[in-house]
């Protein structure tokens, strides 16, 4: 069997009972425009609304959080799409069986009967599009998500509380059913291409940018922060309900593309018309908040776009010439965020025979190293996994008494730092069980696990657990997968389950493992080979 099987196909291919629920509205109310149009006449427009006192013009903290919602949305959907373009491909099921996804960014066509990995199907992307760019950059690509996002909720929550603290929220929320009709109208206007008077939105908007902005605020800003943590096996973990919705992991990441696509469509048409509709008069009421036609707002908004540009060029620049320093600007900014909101004790979730995935994508390098091609040839047979370090009673049991120590079964969804999901049943020993024998010392703080597979970069893959996190119920060393013995692809003959982390932490073809005190003893002391190597952040629950 080939190991690296793929066949060539089109670039982009986009189902089309996927593509056709979104275009298909649009269509409609364009050609019910036209059809309004040709049989009856245009609708009669809304009265201009007469320039009032109350809102009057963008107060310095509007225009100051609408020029940080620029900076940190481009991070934003720059750094997203990176994070996409590492699995380039999405679905509505949870199993991601190749041919199945709704859309594929890649010419790679996958054959479920071949091997092909995960790993082997991120794609180039370039860093004037994606940050930081070039292929396989998850983990930069994440820092920069990741503190993107919390300085954007942060910004807009700022936002919002001044909006209803203040007169300004009336230029946003309706107050009538009648905008409806009256968006309709002025839709109507636009799409058969008669553009309808402006009124001066120094102090009033039209009814559809009303509309528009309003969505924008409330609706597709809320869907974008509640569909970012569906990816996460912390949000699963943490409320039970969650893993029942069916595909949700993959439903929530099709969403969240559709909302990073629904800002980019904003942002275009809201360039446009600000544009067309009076660069000089409507940069200087954004920018300096007066409402005059003199040329000082174009140049200073000129400027802060130069600014907004050149902070994304040293993101990327950051990226690359400085990538430990980001992951630990990162690991002090954005972990002790998401501990609080998502790391707390939660239950697990577990699935039935039923939801067992057809397929569930390989990853890593298979090892090559002559000992364990010597065990694979005699099955495993000969087998010793090796247990020391800081332990009263080191240990080396072999393939056969593990599997008398005590079994588990779990069946359980695997996330994918890149993206992928798929539901197994996972059966082994619990770890507890393993540290219950070799009794750890008071000073052991964390557990490392060593394969005798290499990393993508060379060199002995590992990575590590906290104490707490290996006593997990659902940690398990696992020597069977549906219910057979482990392939060698997924980690023959024995690889860590656990279950609240991404599945990179997981590690397979386990040789060894080692308590330690502290994990920067270990490699280049960042607690993994991918968080070394690869600056992969430590909150592998998110």
């Amino acid at each position: 069997m080939s190991l690296h099987y793929a066949r060539p196909g089109k670039a982009i291919n986009i189902r089309y009972t996927t593509l056709l629920p979104v275009v298909i509205p649009v269509v409609l109310l364009v050609t019910a425009a036209y059809i309004q149009w040709v049989t009856v006449g245009l609708p009669e427009l809304p009265p201009v609304p007469e320039a009032v006192h109350e809102p009057q013009g963008f107060p310095a903290w509007l225009r100051i959080t609408h020029f940080i919602n620029l900076l940190f949305l481009v991070l934003l959907i720059r750094s997203g799409l990176q994070i996409l373009m590492d699995h380039p491909r999405l679905y509505w099921n949870v199993h991601c069986t190749p041919g199945t996804e709704w859309l594929r960014l890649t010419s790679v066509e996958i054959s479920p009967d071949h091997i092909w990995t995960a790993k082997e199907d991120s794609r180039y992307l370039s860093p004037w599009a994606g940050l930081p760019g070039y292929r396989h950059t998850i983990g930069m690509a994440r820092h920069w998500h990741f503190l993107s996002v919390l300085f954007w909720v942060a910004n807009g929550m700022i936002y919002v509380i001044l909006l209803f603290g203040t007169g300004e929220w009336r230029r946003l929320v309706p107050d009538s059913w009648q905008i409806l009709p009256d968006a309709w109208a002025i839709f109507a206007h636009y799409a058969t291409f008669h553009p309808p008077p402006e009124p001066d939105s120094f102090y009033r908007y039209n009814a559809l940018q009303q509309l528009v902005y309003f969505a924008v605020v409330f609706v597709l800003a809320p869907l974008a922060i509640v569909t970012g943590p569906s990816m996460s096996p912390a949000l699963t973990n943490r409320f039970r309900w969650y893993p029942r919705l069916p595909g949700n992991r993959q439903i929530g990441r099709s969403i969240h593309f559709f909302i990073m696509c629904g800002f980019i469509f904003f942002l275009v048409i809201h360039v446009a018309i600000v544009t067309l509709t009076g660069l000089v008069r409507n940069m200087n009421h954004i920018v300096l908040g007066v409402n005059t036609s003199e040329i000082t707002g174009t140049y200073l908004g000129m400027a802060g776009i130069g600014f907004v540009i050149v902070m994304n060029a040293l993101a990327n620049w950051t990226a690359w010439r400085y990538p430990r320093a980001l992951q630990h600007l990162a690991k002090g900014i954005v972990t002790p965020v998401m501990a609080f909101l998502l790391g707390r004790a939660a239950p697990y979730a577990e699935f039935h025979q039923k939801d067992i995935s057809p397929f569930l994508w390989a990853n890593g390098k298979v090892p090559a190293c002559n000992e364990w091609k010597s065990l694979a040839i005699d099955n495993f047979r000969s087998y010793r996994l090796k247990v020391y370090g800081l332990v009263n009673n080191p240990v080396e049991l072999s393939l056969e008494e593990l599997q008398t120590m005590g079994k588990k079964t779990q069946i359980t969804l695997h996330h994918c730092i890149q993206g992928w999901s798929g539901i197994a049943a996972w059966g082994g020993l619990p770890l507890a069980t393993l540290i219950q024998l070799v009794q750890p010392k008071p000073e052991a703080r964390a557990v490392v696990f060593y394969s005798f597979g290499e990393g993508a970069a060379g060199g002995r893959f590992y990575d590590s657990l906290p104490i707490e996190n290996a006593l997990h119920q659902q940690t398990l060393l696992a020597y069977e997968m549906n219910y057979s013995p482990l392939t060698i692809l997924h980690g023959a003959p024995l690889r860590l389950r656990v279950e609240n982390q991404l599945g990179f932490k997981m590690v397979k073809w386990i040789e060894a493992i080692e308590f330690v005190e502290d994990i920067k003893t270990i490699g280049k002391g960042e607690g993994g080979y991918n968080e070394d190597n690869e600056y992969f952040g430590e909150l592998a629950n998110i």
